[in-house]
C-alpha cells in the first residue's frame, strides 16, 4: 500500500509526493503539523498567504492518509474553532468525492470509523459525517453506518442526549429503506442496516416513554413536559418492552382523562390570549402574517401546542362539533372558544375525515352561523352565481381595493390581489365600471414592488384577469401593460425567472383582447426568438402568442418577423419531439390560411420539407395529416407557388415534374386516412379536385384516387334534408351569426371575432364540396368530350359512382 511520508522537510506550500511501497508508516504527529500549519494559514484574511495554502490542501485532496489526519485534527477541542471547522468541511468533501472501497485516497476508511474516534465528535459532526457516508455508502458499506449508530446507541448518556434532527434522519432513513424493498434481504447488508436502526428507534422510544412515566408523579412541571416532548417525538413503538410501563399507562390514560385533556387542550391552549386579541387591534396585518424564517418556530408557543395537540385532539373533536349551535356574536367568551374549536378542526382535519360527515357540519353548522353574522348573505352552497354576488360587488371591490392600499406586507397584497383576480374573473365584463381605481393603482404597485418578484407574479395574474374582463377596452392600458409584457419576457432581465409564465400568459391575452395591432404591441415580439430558442415548456404559450399576432395583423407582422421566426422554426424542426413539430407546423398552416399570398412566400424554407415528407411517407399520421395541410393550402390557394415548389422538388429528386406530382398525388390518396379532422378532409378533396380540368395524363392516371377522395369528403361534410332529401354541405358559412352567450360560456374575444372573420374568406367555409365537384366534372368532360369523359369514369368504381350521382342528384 502506498503511504505518504510526511518527513519535516516538507513546508507548508510544497506538495508532498508518493513514496515507494517499502516507505515507512505515517508519522501522524508530524502530518498533523504540517497539515494544520496549512489549515491555518487558510484561515488568514491574508490573500498572500490564503491562496497557496488553498493550492496546497487541494493537492493533499487526493493523496492517501490526509482525511485521517483531518480527523485528528477537527478532533481535537483544544485547537482553534476555524481551524476544526476547515478540517470538517475538507473531510466532507472528500467523503462527498472518494468515499468508495476503490478510492486509494480513503484506503484508511477503516480507521475514520472506529468506534472509538466517533466518541471525540460533537452531536453536530457525527450528525454531519454519518448523513455523508449513509449518502455515498454503497450496499456493502452498511456495516460501517451500522457501526456509527452502534457506537451512539451503546452509551445509554448519549441516547438520552441525542438531538431531535438525528432521530429524524434515522426514521427517515428506516422508511425509505423499507419502502423501496431489498433484493435477497439474507445477503443484503442495508437490511442488516435497517434492523439495526428499527432497533435504535424502539429502544430511544421506549427509554423517553418510560422516562416519562416515571416522573409524572415527580411533580417537576419541567422534567415531565420535558420527556414528555421526546416521547411524542421520538418513534412509536407498538410493543412496549416495560410491563411496568404499560401498565402505567393504560391505568393513566383512560378515555374519560383523555377526554379532558382533549377539552382543555382546546379549551385553554388554543384560544386567544389578551396580548394577541390586543395584537390583532392593533396590528391585524402583523398578526396574521406568521414568522417562519430561522429559528423563530423555537420560541413559539403556539407552533408547539400545535404539534402536540393536533393528533390528540381529533376523537373529542368528532364528538364537540356536530352539537354545537350557532353562537352570540355578543358573548365573546363562547366566540374565543368557537374560534379555538374550528382552528382545532383545521389542523386536525386529516384525522376527522373518516369520522365527520363534514358536508353536513357545513350545511347544519357554519351556513347557520354565517347567516347570524350576515343575514342577507347570498352564500347557500358552493356554487358561485354571478346574478347572486352583483348586488355586492361594489362594495366588496372597493373594500378589497381599499385593503389592497392599507396593507403594507408583501404576503399580504398577494393575498388581496389573489382575491381580487379571482372576484374579476368570475364576474368577467361585470366589473368593467369598478376597474378605474384599480388599473391606477397598479402601475405604482408594481414600481414598489420592483425588489418582490413574486408579488409582480400575484400583479401579472391579476393583469391577466383584467384584461380579459376589459376586453378590447384594455388597450387603455397598454401603456402600464405592454412594459410590464416586455420586462417579463425578456430572458436577458434576472426577473425573467419568476415572471415568465405569467408574463407569457398576459402577453397572450393581450394579444386575443386587442382590436388592432399598435406599433408598441408589434415590437415586444422582438423578445420571442430568444424564447424559442430556450424550447422549455413555455413553447405551447409561445406558438399561440404567434398565432394571436397572424391573426392580428398578418401582413405588417410576417414582413417584420417572418424572415426570423422561419429560421427559428426550422431550427425548432430538427430539435423538438413529434408534438412540437405539428406545433409548429400549424402556425405556419394558420399564415397561409390568413395570408395566401404572403405566407408562403415568408415560410418558404420550411415547404420542401414538408413535400419531401409527404413523398417519402411521413410515418407518424399526425405529423403526415399537419403536411397534407400545409400543402392542401398552397395548392388550392396560390397555385403559381405551388408551380414553382414543383418545379424546384423536381430538381431535388432528379425526377420530372409531372412524375413527382403523380408520386405526391398518389401518397396523398393512400394516406388521407391520417386525416381526421373533416376540415383538413375537405380541405385535402378540394386541393385535388383543383387540378382539374386536365388534359395532362399523370393526373388523369390518378383521377380515379381524386375521385375516391372527393367522395369520401362528401360523405364527412354533406347532411340530407329529411324534407327535401336534398344534400347540403354542413361547413358553409353565409354569413356572420352572433353567438348567443350563456351565463357560463365567457363572451367571444376579439381574436374569436376575427377567426369568424377569416372564416368566411377560407375556402373551406365559402365553397361547396358538391358544386366543386359538379362543376370541376363538368369542366372534365367539356375539355375532353364525351367518349374521352366517359373513358375517365369508367377508371373509377362503380359503387364510388353510384354514391356521386346520389349526392350530385339535382345539379
Amino acid at each position: 500500500m502506498s503511504l505518504l511520508h510526511w518527513g519535516s522537510e516538507f513546508s507548508a506550500s510544497r506538495m508532498v509526493e508518493r513514496t515507494s511501497e517499502n516507505a515507512v508508516s505515517m508519522d501522524l504527529n508530524s502530518a498533523s503539523t504540517v497539515v494544520l500549519q496549512v489549515l491555518t494559514q487558510a484561515t488568514s484574511q491574508d490573500t498572500t498567504v490564503l491562496k497557496p495554502a488553498e493550492e496546497q490542501l487541494k493537492q493533499w485532496e487526493t493523496q492517501p492518509g490526509f482525511y485521517s489526519v483531518l480527523l485528528n485534527i477537527f478532533t481535537n477541542h483544544t485547537l482553534d474553532i476555524n481551524v476544526r471547522w476547515l478540517a470538517v468541511l475538507y473531510f466532507k468533501n472528500g467523503i462527498d468525492r472518494y468515499w468508495r472501497r476503490v478510492a486509494p485516497q480513503m484506503s484508511d476508511r477503516g480507521k475514520l470509523t472506529e468506534r472509538g474516534v466517533l466518541k471525540f465528535l460533537d452531536e453536530s459532526e457525527v450528525g454531519c459525517f454519518q448523513r455523508h457516508l449513509e449518502k455515498h455508502s454503497r450496499p456493502n458499506d452498511g456495516e460501517i453506518v451500522c457501526e456509527i449508530s452502534a457506537s451512539k446507541s451503546s452509551d445509554d448518556e448519549i441516547l438520552v442526549e441525542l438531538s431531535e434532527p438525528q432521530e429524524w434522519i434515522s426514521e427517515q432513513l428506516l422508511r425509505k429503506l423499507t419502502v423501496n424493498g431489498f433484493v435477497e434481504p439474507h445477503k443484503n447488508m442495508e437490511v442488516m442496516l435497517a434492523s439495526g436502526i428499527y432497533n435504535f428507534a424502539c429502544s430511544l422510544w421506549n427509554h423517553h416513554t418510560d422516562t416519562f412515566l416515571q416522573q409524572v408523579s415527580s411533580g417537576n412541571e419541567a422534567v415531565v413536559l420535558s420527556s414528555l416532548e421526546r416521547t411524542l417525538l421520538s418513534l412509536k413503538d407498538s410493543s412496549p418492552e416495560t410491563l411496568e410501563a404499560h401498565k402505567i399507562k393504560m391505568a393513566f390514560f383512560t378515555y374519560p382523562t383523555l377526554t379532558e385533556i382533549c377539552r382543555r387542550l382546546v379549551s385553554h391552549y388554543f384560544l386567544l390570549t389578551e396580548e394577541e386579541l390586543t395584537m390583532w387591534e392593533e396590528d391585524p396585518e402583523g398578526f396574521t402574517v406568521e414568522e417562519t424564517g430561522g429559528d423563530s418556530w423555537k420560541y413559539s408557543l403556539r407552533k408547539w401546542e400545535k404539534i402536540l395537540k393536533v393528533k390528540a385532539t381529533f376523537f373529542w373533536l368528532e364528538r364537540f362539533l356536530l352539537p354545537r349551535r350557532p353562537t352570540n356574536v355578543e358573548d365573546m367568551n363562547a366566540l374565543l372558544i368557537k374560534d379555538a374549536v374550528y382552528n382545532a378542526v383545521g389542523l386536525a382535519a386529516y384525522e376527522l375525515f373518516d369520522s365527520v360527515d363534514f358536508d353536513q357540519w357545513f350545511k347544519n353548522q357554519l351556513l347557520p352561523e354565517l347567516q347570524v353574522i350576515h343575514n342577507s348573505s347570498p352564500v347557500d352552497d358552493f356554487e358561485f352565481r354571478t346574478d347572486q354576488f352583483l348586488p355586492y360587488l361594489e362594495t366588496m371591490f372597493t373594500l378589497l381595493f381599499q385593503l389592497l392600499q392599507q396593507v403594507t406586507e408583501c404576503d399580504t397584497k398577494m393575498h388581496v390581489l389573489h382575491v381580487l383576480s379571482c372576484v374579476i374573473e368570475r364576474v368577467n365584463v361585470q366589473i368593467r365600471p369598478y376597474v378605474g381605481c384599480l388599473v391606477q393603482y397598479l402601475p405604482l404597485l408594481w414600481k414598489q414592488s420592483e425588489e418582490h418578484n413574486m408579488l409582480r407574479c400575484a400583479i401579472l395574474t391579476t393583469l391577466i384577469h383584467l384584461v380579459q374582463g376589459l376586453g378590447a377596452d384594455s388597450k387603455n392600458l397598454y401603456p402600464f401593460l405592454l412594459p410590464v409584457i416586455q420586462l417579463s419576457t425578456d430572458v436577458s432581465q434576472p426577473p425573467h425567472v419568476y415572471l415568465l409564465e405569467d408574463g407569457l400568459e398576459l402577453w397572450l391575452v393581450t394579444l386575443e383582447n386587442s382590436p388592432c395591432i399598435t406599433p408598441e404591441l408589434l415590437r415586444i415580439f422582438q423578445n420571442m426568438s430568444p424564447l424559442l430558442e430556450l424550447s422549455s415548456e413555455s413553447l405551447r404559450t409561445c406558438f399561440k402568442i404567434i398565432n394571436g399576432y397572424i391573426f392580428l395583423s398578418s401582413t405588417e407582422f410576417l414582413q417584420t418577423y417572418a424572415v426570423g421566426l422561419c429560421q427559428s422554426f426550422c431550427e425548432l424542426l430538427n430539435e423538438i419531439t413529434t408534438e412540437g413539430q405539428v406545433q409548429v407546423l400549424k402556425v405556419v398552416e394558420n399564415a397561409l390560411k390568413v395570408n395566401p399570398v404572403l405566407g408562403p412566400q415568408m415560410f418558404q424554407p420550411i415547404l420542401p420539407c414538408v413535400f419531401r415528407g409527404i413523398i417519402e411517407g411521413e410515418r407518424y399520421p399526425v405529423v403526415m395529416s399537419t403536411y397534407l395541410g400545409v400543402m392542401g393550402r398552397v395548392l388550392l390557394q396560390n397555385t403559381s407557388f405551388f408551380s414553382s415548389l414543383l418545379t424546384e422538388m423536381a430538381h431535388k429528386f432528379n425526377q420530372e415534374m409531372d412524375q413527382l406530382l403523380g408520386n405526391m398525388i398518389e401518397m396523398w390518396v393512400d394516406r388521407m386516412d391520417n386525416i381526421t379532422q373533416p376540415e383538413r378532409r375537405k380541405l385535402s378533396a378540394l386541393a385535388l379536385l383543383s387540378l382539374l380540368p386536365s388534359d395532362n395524363s399523370v393526373i388523369q392516371d390518378k383521377f380515379c384516387g381524386i375521385i375516391n377522395i372527393s367522395v369520401e369528403g362528401l360523405h364527412d361534410v354533406m347532411t340530407e334534408d329529411p324534407e327535401t332529401g336534398t344534400y347540403k354541405d354542413c361547413m358553409l358559412m353565409s354569413h356572420l351569426e352572433e353567438p348567443k352567450v350563456t351565463e357560463d360560456e365567457e363572451p367571444p374575444t376579439e381574436q374569436d371575432k376575427r377567426k369568424k372573420m377569416l372564416a368566411l374568406k377560407d375556402p373551406v367555409h365559402t365553397v361547396s364540396l358538391q358544386q366543386f365537384i359538379y362543376e370541376k366534372l363538368k369542366a372534365q368532360q367539356e375539355l375532353l368530350g364525351e367518349q374521352g369523359f366517359q373513358s375517365l369514369m369508367e377508371t373509377v368504381d362503380t359503387e364510388i359512382v353510384t354514391q356521386l350521382q346520389e349526392f350530385l342528384h339535382g345539379f
